[in-house]
């Protein structure tokens, strides 16, 4: 008898242990979900912006961000193909959160390649179809118009070329500055313009290539990055480039720069500029948040009225008048064709077309 009590109270021993464990347990695991559940709602302190916006745009909105969420901003500025460069370089090791500022074509590269994540803004009822891509890797910021820009303490408006072939006249011959090409985004949809003129039709980019020869002829040097292009033509070193129209208007307005810009006669291409998040953001809670703050309507006035961007979204009222009255022709482009050619055109003029003895100028 006495045996048998003491197995009774060894299985009792045994059970309320069990219970109490259990409860531990389950205790335990009602903490993690809980902590696990804060922590996914919790922002990391910091988010890392790769972008070729500038360091005045972004300089701006690192501060702004930074007091609203106390999240530390680093940021990288390069040109958009650059960034799509350095992306690609990172694919298993992921450096940047967020890359902010590049045209469609490069996003649509990036997503081709795995490289983005996929994320529907709040916001996102406000883009109309084509400012963005359909399973939402990519958002548009804003629209940017490319124009002919001359140095007006050297040119009047009437000597001005009034569209792209008037370029290629002889007496500019070393008057113009333009930016590397293949570094930037910019620069390569201007030049891939340029050919998908004539290709859309024949299918062949023979007569865009000697087109962009005939502008390698006039064409001084190949600035390194957007600040030596814009100072080469400030001093007078050269007279003209081609570059986006919010640049030009910015540096003219606020900065007191020696510029304005024809808009080509019969037609420019209008980029759709974008944002994304890269796959495997190390900080993807911060780049959401980053993400939605630079594409709220307040944000989206501060880039048009003191930066000139022209908004994608339509729920932005009370936009400046040089927007309501810019008039605007618009290059009939099939963005499609941009992307599958543009690589291939762009090493054909590296490899056959640009002037040996121009070297890209630092």
């Amino acid at each position: 008898m006495k045996k048998r009590k003491m197995v009774s109270l060894l299985g009792v021993l045994t059970l309320s242990a069990t219970m109490i464990l259990s409860a531990c347990s389950s205790s335990g695991e009602k903490d993690s979900k809980e902590t696990s559940k804060e922590s996914d709602n919790k922002l990391e302190d910091k988010v890392v912006i790769y972008s070729p916006h500038g360091k005045d745009i972004l300089g701006q909105f690192e501060k702004m961000f930074e007091e609203k969420y106390g999240i530390d901003v680093e940021w990288l500025d390069m040109g958009s193909q650059e960034v799509l460069d350095r992306i690609r370089s990172e694919k298993n090791n992921p450096q940047a959160d967020v890359w902010w500022g590049a045209p469609s074509t490069n996003f649509e590269q990036a997503k081709g390649e795995d490289l983005l994540d996929p994320y529907e803004p709040t916001y996102s009822a406000t883009l109309d179809e084509g400012f963005h891509e359909p399973d939402w890797y990519w958002t548009g910021t804003s629209q940017t118009p490319e124009v002919i820009m001359y140095n007006t303490k050297l040119l009047k408006k009437e000597e001005v070329p009034k569209d792209w072939d008037e370029l290629l006249d002889p007496k500019w011959k070393d008057k113009i500055i333009i930016r590397y090409p293949l570094a930037s985004g910019t620069m390569r949809t201007i030049f891939s313009a340029m050919i998908y003129r004539d290709f859309k039709d024949s299918g062949d980019p023979n007569t865009g290539y000697e087109w962009l020869k005939k502008l390698d002829a006039n064409t001084k040097e190949y600035s390194a990055n957007p600040e030596m292009m814009y100072n080469k033509v400030a001093k007078g070193e050269g007279l003209l480039s081609v570059w986006g129209m919010p640049d030009v208007a910015m540096l003219k307005e606020q900065k007191n720069y020696p510029f304005d810009f024809i808009i080509p006669a019969s037609g420019t291409p209008v980029l759709t500029e974008g944002i994304a998040i890269v796959k495997g953001a190390p900080h993807p809670k911060a780049a959401e948040a980053f993400y939605e703050f630079v594409n709220t309507p307040e944000a989206a006035k501060i880039l048009a009225e003191q930066h000139y961007r022209i908004p994608t979204r339509n729920d932005v009222t009370d936009l400046p008048d040089w927007i309501k009255n810019t008039e605007i022709k618009e290059m009939d482009i099939d963005w499609d064709v941009f992307e599958s050619q543009s690589d291939v055109w762009m090493k054909y003029w590296d490899e056959n077309i640009k002037n040996g003895d121009k070297q890209i100028k630092e």
